[in-house]
């Protein structure tokens, strides 16, 4: 399980970069309006539970969360997004799926196939790549903050598929339909989150070189760099070294 181990800590990393930035906001309160877009009470809407617990963790005030559910639903102006993946392969053959939140889906295509052409890969029709990912749930915790059995015992007991050990972190993997359990479990046992989103999850993991694996990280910063993108999944297992930067 080490590269869907790397794989996680590879999008913490980013995440992390994400906040740098600025952007995290934006990315968190799109994902709450398109989640909204299916109704706006949590309790019956799983995406949007999900969507506001990743908010929270990242800090977004409670006034913006609010207002993010109401653009989703229509009660307010400004929620005219459309959720679409692209899909294609990076240097190396990598599979790269771009999960985008757009209102202006001809700039946003132009645009990421841009991306794609600039750093030596190409976007491929839908569907390409798309069967090499499955969609879970992941959580990650702080290793410091819970210890393995008593991880173990709440998020297998709740319907997790797997807890992975990635040396400063806890990963946990769900199936869709169990995501909210486990989530809600580790919550009420008082177990603090770095982050709990639906995510896509690559079936097997692709072994590069370093000098690759450089490439692939470059591509993903300049897709992450459009406002457009709100999520980058590739299947590479990232080399240790890098994991390291």
């Amino acid at each position: 399980m080490s590269g869907h181990s790397k794989w996680a800590n590879i999008q913490h990393r980013k995440g992390r970069q994400d906040e740098k930035r600025g952007k995290v906001f934006t990315k968190a309160a799109k994902e709450i309006i398109l989640a909204a877009k299916g109704g706006g009470d949590p309790s019956g809407n799983a995406r949007l539970r999900s969507a506001i617990a990743a908010a929270k963790a990242v800090n977004l005030p409670k006034d913006r969360i609010e207002a993010a559910i109401r653009k989703g639903t229509g009660e307010d102006a400004g929620g005219d997004f459309f959720e679409i993946f692209y899909e294609g392969y990076a240097s190396g053959g990598v599979a790269v799926m771009v999960e985008a939140a757009t209102d202006n889906k001809n700039r946003t295509v132009a645009d990421v196939r841009h991306l794609f052409s600039k750093h030596g890969g190409n976007m491929g029709e839908s569907g390409s790549v798309a069967w090499m990912f499955d969609r879970k749930g992941v959580i990650c915790l702080d290793h410091a903050k819970v210890s393995e059995d008593q991880l173990m015992e709440i998020a297998l007991e709740a319907g997790a598929e797997d807890v992975i050990d990635d040396g400063d972190s806890w990963t946990v993997q769900t199936a869709m339909a169990d995501f909210a359990l486990v989530r809600d479990a580790l919550e009420t046992a008082g177990i603090p989150m770095e982050s709990a989103e639906l995510n896509m999850v690559p079936q097997t993991m692709m072994e590069v070189d370093a000098e690759t694996a450089a490439k692939v990280l470059r591509f993903m910063d300049a897709l992450d760099d459009n406002d457009d993108v709100q999520n980058v999944y590739v299947n590479i297992d990232f080399p240790d070294e890098l994991m390291e930067g």
